[in-house]
């Protein structure tokens, strides 16, 4: 492992960014099944016919119309998010979403083993990994995959990871040279025009979020978290994580009635990260680490549940406390949003 990162203060000038979700489920990857797919289709398929529509002309205009838990859904793959500007492109996690990402990379740099591509890590937890086994720039000889974490033992992670008999290309057979680096906890790191500082968060194992600044804009990455801390006196040191944002991504695993059942899991509601983000006048929300047992309606429900609860809280604030509207929604594969 390298030595800790020197904090660095002064970033290249930058436009803002642009936020990606390659994979917005949690615990492992859940893709639909034949059977549950040709249910969806059997019933958009009825719908269809009794709207009145008859021709192929008609398709996009009833699918514009048909809510995202009917059609098209949340994603089945696990995390991995995209954070770029006009100069540096980072990445968040290498869950199974990572693959799709890695196919995009070949087909720049990367593919003439030129690439350098850098990876932030929450945590080691096997659904924010398992898609590195199968990322294809870190095959490529004379790549350079730079690799990032608060915890020590980042480059043990990689040993077990890339080790038969759990697969079939060991560490040292991997084509791209792989570089470690640790950081500092709540230090800020310069990467060209976007400033990263990693924050804790409440999780059974040692977990870090991360706050991007890069043109004047702030993202927040806040997944797996229970969100244990609520107040500011609790959040202490790491309340800067939630504060001065444009978004926020931030942990919604469960129902209410669930996030009781599963204390000491790791993961919350979407009602933990409303009642921060209106608190702290976050502009925008993204839930994800969807269950892998949850259907997209079951996810869809979740999301009714936290509407009336977000309506709730606008209309009946806490005693003497304010609370500013919030621009939220679930999470899904694919999802672009720019600041």
């Amino acid at each position: 492992m390298s030595a800790v990162i020197e904090p660095m203060v002064k970033p290249k000038a930058s436009t803002g960014m642009r936020v990606k979700v390659w994979g917005a489920r949690g615990s492992l990857p859940a893709p639909l099944t034949p059977e549950e797919l040709q249910l969806h289709m059997r019933n958009l398929l009825i719908e269809f016919t009794e709207r009145g529509y008859t021709s192929a002309s008609d398709v996009d205009r009833f699918l514009a119309g048909v809510p995202r838990q009917r059609f098209g859904g949340y994603g089945g793959n696990t995390p991995c998010i995209e954070v770029s500007t006009d100069q540096q492109q980072l990445i968040i996690d290498g869950g199974s979403g990572i693959r799709q990402l890695g196919y995009d990379l070949m087909a720049g740099a990367c593919g003439r083993g030129e690439g350098e591509v850098h990876i932030l890590f929450t945590h080691f937890h096997w659904d924010h990994l398992i898609g590195l086994l199968f990322f294809t720039p870190i095959f490529i000889p004379g790549n350079r995959i730079h690799v990032y974490a608060v915890q020590a033992d980042l480059p043990d992670v990689f040993k077990t990871l890339f080790k038969k008999p759990y697969f079939p290309v060991e560490l040292e057979q991997l084509g791209a040279t792989i570089e470690y680096h640790r950081l500092a906890p709540r230090q800020p790191v310069v990467f060209n025009d976007i400033t990263v500082t990693p924050y804790e968060l409440d999780h059974p194992d040692p977990c870090w979020g991360y706050k991007f600044e890069s043109g004047g804009k702030a993202f927040a990455h806040c997944v797996d978290t229970e969100c244990i801390r609520i107040t500011r006196e609790e959040l202490g040191p790491d309340l800067p994580l939630y504060q001065g944002l444009d978004l926020m991504i931030i942990d919604a695993q469960y129902t209410v009635m669930e996030s009781f059942e599963r204390i000491n899991w790791g993961h919350a509601s979407a009602r933990r990260g409303i009642d921060i983000a209106m608190r702290e006048g976050v502009k925008q929300v993204l839930f994800m680490h969807h269950d892998p047992g949850a259907s997209m309606g079951k996810i869809a429900a979740a999301e009714t549940q936290a509407r009336h609860y977000y309506e709730h809280r606008l209309d009946s604030p806490p005693p003497n406390s304010t609370v500013s509207p919030v621009e939220w929604s679930f999470a899904f594969e694919g999802q672009v949003i720019e600041l």
